[in-house]
């Protein structure tokens, strides 16, 4: 995977001597979260500030995964990266990247991804923390824009993987809401047709249950789904689909 600098921010790294690996590796920052010990090695999360740009800055140490393609394995960011990259291309709404670098340091995988904070976003696990103060048409207007985003998604062949609330970001505007994805690590190609999309949904659904009823439901499959005589189908698919996973 190629070293990446977005063109435009390349002055302000390089304006705070901050434009190479070494020099935000050695970044002293506070971790916004704890770091994540799994896969065997380290990966951490911090917010820096240049100016009046916001960034969130991940570094790990040989947290890798491994595929067909790399069966020694890779850094997770590595494949984060191609994924934004992917969802570009596609035009799906997704986070940004600022940077991108690897090297291996003294036989250790060393990776760094800075991408563009969200600022005046929120994931759907805020909104849906504050949902019986929205109005309806506020109510209507995110589950009308996560469907939007759902299918824009699939539509481009596409599995998120982790398609959860706190993955979803959404920002009001004039006309309504609209949103995005974070976390792309584990999206793939979609290959099973209606299976991968069910199971793509199904933990936006299980995990929104306690805010949203059958009603919500059917609102979102409105919208995402083609065909509106296919909406019970679907929900009982769904519905199927979760109390396999609640029973295990």
């Amino acid at each position: 995977m190629n070293d990446f600098i977005d063109p435009a921010i390349a002055g302000l790294l390089k304006q705070h001597q901050l434009d190479n690996f070494a020099a935000l590796w050695a970044l002293e920052l506070e971790a916004v979260d704890e770091p994540n010990t799994e896969r065997g090695g380290w990966s951490s999360v911090a917010k820096l500030t240049l100016d009046e740009q916001t960034f969130y800055l991940k570094r790990q140490i040989n947290h890798l995964t491994r595929t067909l393609q790399k069966p020694l394995g890779e850094p997770t960011f590595a494949r984060e990266m191609r994924n934004i990259q992917r969802y570009q291309v596609l035009e799906i709404p997704a986070l940004r990247a600022a940077f991108f670098a690897q090297r291996k340091v003294s036989g250790e995988q060393q990776a760094i991804l800075m991408t563009y904070a969200l600022d005046d976003w929120h994931d759907l696990d805020h909104w849906q923390q504050q949902w019986l103060t929205l109005t309806a048409e506020q109510q209507q207007g995110i589950i009308q824009a996560c469907a939007k985003l759902a299918k824009t998604l699939h539509n481009a062949g596409q599995i998120h993987g982790c398609f959860y609330p706190k993955h979803i970001f959404l920002q009001q505007q004039a006309a309504g809401f609209t949103a995005q994805l974070i976390d792309l690590e584990k999206t793939r190609p979609l290959v099973l047709g209606r299976r991968d999309r069910i199971k793509d949904l199904e933990p936006l659904f299980r995990r929104s249950r306690h805010i949203w009823g059958r009603e919500q439901a059917q609102l979102f499959l409105q919208s995402y789904l083609d065909k509106p005589e296919d909406i019970p189908q679907w929900l009982q698919r769904l519905d199927a689909r979760r109390k396999n996973k609640e029973a295990r």
